[in-house]
């Protein structure tokens, strides 16, 4: 989030209780089920959504979410046994209508977030802590007087049913204190619905004249022996352990540890159709009508959705298999192909176009009913061949692993799931079969140190001797979400996956840009499914245990579950990819990395712990001379990591400009608050951001890399993500080994820390240039592409270009600022981008860009033109046709809309960069195994890829290398422009770089 975005939170468990309690007694017709809490939820959240300008908030959101309390017990509990112990169950009519409510949040295409072990204020405190940092303002959908410590200047409240703002004056009134007292009031007071104790005989008006006379609740307490009334005096001295306890109760959590990130919670527009079809199951009728005229749809046309009544209301849990950002596939061979086509849907009448083919298979499978009750536990060999032999017989087989760890170098492997799907009997259904393969559970569940292996299991090996050959088999598709995973594990088992697609992959190639792309989510968004949370089966926190300690039956449920809604899932997504032309790029660019990205992780990288222990030791020197330059600065010493010892030194001792306050009332000292103040030439403010530089490094790498060594193999295996971005570019992590600074010294050597194995070299390979090159290409800038082909400095040209100096002797300062335009324009950098950067005034800014769109229109047609296809279309294209797509272009919040429409004009060029290069990270290992090269492709980082090299052939190698990269975008496209690459070889990476 930004400045000017707006994030509303939506009490979703207030907005249950005011709708069941206002709304009279509502059955469905068709069944009886009670639907009075449903009705009203729906209909109040379709106003908020459709009425917010016109209420007293006055605004559009950008962003928005719904949260809900996740069950009655929260940490809470731990802290006082007692805590809301006097609350009764809910009426009988409003259960079941607790899980159809989030399905409703859900048919609204809204965030619906709850987390175990907190309240949905601790959320709601969370994220309005983020958003207000991010600059952004926030409305909580609320009038519980506990949500009201949280206002601020940038964080109101809003009552629906008064259609009343609630700010800081409001806050005042009602309760004669400001916001920041609302803590210290409600401890004094307690609160008798949550059982919260406070003083005896201390009302709201006491306990504000209290706060009034002494300040604050510590200071009350510090000096309760001068209250003059006996029994007010007497009460607080006897309830002072009670009221520090009330104050940790009613203390809303603003660090709660988030399954959604903030930025997650972009306000997309509704999807007409899936909302229609939830309120015709519900049989809303008045509200469908509303809903399909608004969104101009046929409601005659939409069959009303498959809403299961036992729906729950748990929060999921991690599970890598169900990531949202990791990686995913290659290789599906044409026996296979054509077993999956017998499997593509039958044509209605009406539906012969591809298109129309895949909106009838989402149809089909949507609402499908999972049957926990139906899978089975193959606990000998004969079944598991029986089961092999019908995957064969399939051509199509969903497959899951189920491990000890989320590193697929170090897991143990518990077991692994197969479902199997057969519709050629009937081609308007979808009959799936699935088990589990328990391998090395243990006895002792619930013990952390387990036991023996548990009985009724196949050995270990003679298990994936039977499935290797399934695997292995070209002839049988193989269907996983993330595959990756699954394909390093079995890799550690000597089993190589062939023939295979990933789910993951397939929504990422269709939908980028428009949701994640876990497994919970798509099942969800496509069979109206939710599968069993991951801390459900294996517990969270200090009370978690690792697979192998589930008992059989109940791990049975989860994975078998897991390998049906995946290949139930691929018979969704796969159609789309041809109706809606995407099955090209999911082939060339999505599918391929898998193996590749595979091999590269389980490589790894040798990295020198004593260069890193002496980096170390020099960052940790560097910071503590900066420390002495800082307190010198100052006047004083301090802790320099305080945000609040520090903003006091900025804005109060030092009283300087453009200070404000957090939510707690403490100084903003954040990366841009200093960043601001460094700019205005504030010394002590530079120190501080090159002290905060230098102590992440040490913390970030230089101390932390060696613990990512692997016991075995004693090198860094990253793991890569391909479904993390919108445009296509890769992600690491566990290390990030992308993040490391380049353009800095102290970066620079980090990377000296990464060093070839005995007898070989590094080689660096590094694209130049290449958005650049990209942006010449796609925008047909005559001057550009003719400065690419002549091998001229391209900044330098760029100089020329605009300011009429020579190449030749041209001042550096000079080509310093062409190269930052050349590179902002890519990024849609602002005139106000633009002065920061070169330390200009923003009129000087202005003028640059004004004179470069003059010198080079073609730019300027272009941004125009993509920014125009994508208000169009809601996406844009690489030029190797990968989608990203921005539903938000179309936003009516300028911020919003001006966000979205930098981000598509730079998507093009980013994202054919990104295509580029996974091009050529494809082509690469045969091209060397052509050379009959030993190379060894090892890390992805941006436009560069590292290779490690026998010393002998380093000199053959890198010729085979660039002729790679530079020609990996033919025979598809050919280019416009050269691509360049240049190479290295040295001992470690910096020096190869």
């Amino acid at each position: 989030m930004k400045n000017g975005d707006h994030l509303f939170l939506v009490d979703g468990s207030g907005f249950i209780f005011r709708a069941f309690h206002a709304i009279p007694p509502l059955n469905r017709k068709s069944d009886g089920l009670p639907v009075n809490a449903v009705s009203g939820f729906c209909n109040m959240l379709w106003k908020l959504l459709k009425d917010a300008r016109n209420t007293d908030v006055g605004v559009t959101p950008t962003h928005f979410a719904v949260i809900f309390d996740y069950s009655s017990k929260t940490f809470r509990n731990d802290l006082y046994d007692l805590y809301k112990a006097n609350r009764t169950a809910p009426p009988e009519d409003l259960i079941p209508q607790f899980g159809l409510i989030r399905h409703a949040t859900r048919a609204f295409n809204l965030p619906c977030i709850e987390k175990e072990g907190y309240e949905a204020d601790d959320l709601i405190a969370t994220y309005s802590r983020l958003a207000e940092e991010a600059g952004a303002d926030v409305t909580i959908v609320s009038s519980d007087k506990d949500l009201m410590q949280l206002v601020t200047g940038k964080v109101s409240m809003y009552d629906g049913m008064k259609d009343k703002q609630i700010a800081i004056p409001d806050v005042i009134e009602k309760w004669g204190v400001a916001p920041e007292k609302m803590i210290d009031l409600q401890a004094l007071t307690g609160d008798s619905t949550d059982n919260i104790p406070g003083v005896p005989g201390i009302g709201p008006k006491t306990a504000a004249q209290l706060l009034a006379e002494y300040g604050d609740l510590d200071t009350l307490l510090s000096r309760a022996e001068e209250i003059k009334q006996v029994k007010r005096r007497e009460n607080i001295l006897a309830s002072r352990e009670l009221v520090l306890l009330s104050r940790q109760l009613v203390t809303l959590k603003n660090d709660t540890p988030l399954d959604v990130p903030l930025d997650d919670l972009i306000l997309h527009p509704q999807d007409g159709p899936r909302l229609i079809a939830f309120l015709k199951a519900m049989e809303f009728n008045t509200l469908t009508r509303r809903v399909a005229e608004a969104c101009d749809c046929d409601a005659s046309a939409i069959e009303p959705a498959v809403v299961p009544v036992e729906w729950g209301a748990e929060a999921h849990g991690p599970d890598l298999d169900r990531g949202e950002a990791v990686a995913p596939s290659p290789d599906g061979g044409e026996t296979a192909a054509e077993a999956a086509a017998v499997l593509m849907p039958t044509a209605r009448p009406g539906e012969a176009s591809p298109a129309g083919l895949a909106r009838a298979r989402a149809e089909r499978f949507s609402g499908a009913v999972i049957d926990h009750s139906a899978y089975v536990t193959i606990r000998d060999l004969d079944t598991l061949d029986r089961w092999i032999a019908d995957a064969r017989e399939a051509g199509l087989v969903g497959f899951d692993t189920e491990t000890t760890s989320l590193d697929p170098m170090q897991a143990e492997l518990c077991g692994f799931s197969l479902a199997i799907a057969d519709n050629r009997a009937d081609p308007s259904g979808l009959t799936v079969r699935a088990a589990y393969v328990p391998l090395s559970h243990k006895t002792g569940v619930g013990d952390l140190l387990g036991g023996g292996l548990a009985e009724g299991q196949i050995p270990v090996r003679a298990a994936l001797d039977r499935l290797k050959g399934l695997l292995e088999d070209r002839s049988v598709l193989k269907v996983a979400q993330n595959l990756k995973y699954d394909y390093l594990v079995m890799r550690q088992h000597g089993i190589v996956i062939v023939s295979y697609d990933d789910t993951m992959l397939m929504s990422y190639a269709l939908d980028a840009g428009v949701t994640t792309h876990g497994m919970d989510t798509l099942s969800e968004r496509w069979l109206g499914h939710k599968p069993i949370p991951y801390k459900d089966v294996c517990g969270s926190g200090k009370g978690a245990q690792t697979f192998d300690l589930v008992a059989i039956d109940r791990a049975t449920a989860y994975a078998a579950e897991d390998a049906d809604v995946t290949l139930r899932l691929w018979h969704v997504l796969k159609p789309r990819l041809a109706a809606e032309r995407m099955t090209t790029v999911y082939e060339r660019l999505e599918r391929p990395l898998v193996p590749v990205l595979a091999r590269m992780e389980e490589r790894g990288i040798t990295i020198d712990r004593q260069v890193l222990s002496r980096l170390s030791g020099e960052l940790a020197q560097g910071a503590a001379a900066f420390e002495e330059e800082i307190y010198a600065l100052a006047g004083e010493r301090f802790n320099i990591g305080s945000p609040k010892q520090l903003g006091d030194i900025l804005f109060g001792k030092m009283g300087l400009s453009g200070a404000s306050k957090t939510k707690t009332g403490q100084w903003s000292t954040s990366a841009q608050v200093l960043e601001d103040l460094a700019a205005q030439g504030v010394p002590l403010a530079r120190k501080i951001v090159d002290w905060r530089q230098l102590t992440k490094l040490k913390s970030t790498y230089t101390d932390a890399l060696p613990g990512f060594v692997h016991p075995q193999t004693k090198r860094v295996h990253t793991s890569y993500a391909l479904a993390a971005t919108t445009t296509g570019r890769l992600s690491s992590s566990e290390p990030n080994l992308q993040n490391i600074p380049v353009r800095t010294a102290e970066g620079r050597k980090i990377r000296t820390a990464f060093v070839a194995s005995p007898g070989r070299k590094l080689v660096s390979a590094d694209y130049s240039q290449i958005e650049l090159r990209v942006l010449a290409h796609v925008a047909d800038i005559p001057q550009l592409r003719q400065a690419f082909a002549d091998g001229i400095d391209i900044h330098a040209m760029t100089a020329s270009e605009m300011f009429g100096v020579p190449v030749e002797g041209m001042p550096g300062e000079v080509r310093r600022r062409a190269k930052a335009i050349n590179f902002g324009i890519i990024y849609g950098i602002s005139a106000f981008g633009l002065a920061n950067q070169l330390a200009i005034e923003r009129s000087e800014a202005g003028e640059y860009i004004k004179k470069y769109f003059e010198r080079f229109p073609g730019i300027k047609d272009y941004m125009d033109s993509t920014k125009a296809f994508a208000r169009e279309h809601g996406y844009v294209e690489t030029i190797f046709g990968r989608r990203a797509h921005y539903p938000e272009i179309r936003s009516s919040n300028p911020s919003v809309r001006a966000f979205n429409e930098r981000a598509a004009i730079n998507a093009p060029i980013q994202g054919s960069a990104a295509d580029v290069i996974r091009r050529a990270m494809v082509k690469m290992e045969p091209a060397l195994e052509r050379a009959g090269l030993g190379a060894r492709m090892l890390l992805q980082v941006h436009d560069e890829l590292i290779f490690e090299i026998e010393d002998g052939e380093v000199d053959r190698a890198i010729p085979v290398i660039v002729d790679t990269m530079e020609n990996a975008s033919m025979p598809a496209l050919a280019m416009k422009v050269p691509l360049k690459v240049d190479a290295r070889a040295a001992h470690n990476w910096d020096e190869a770089h």
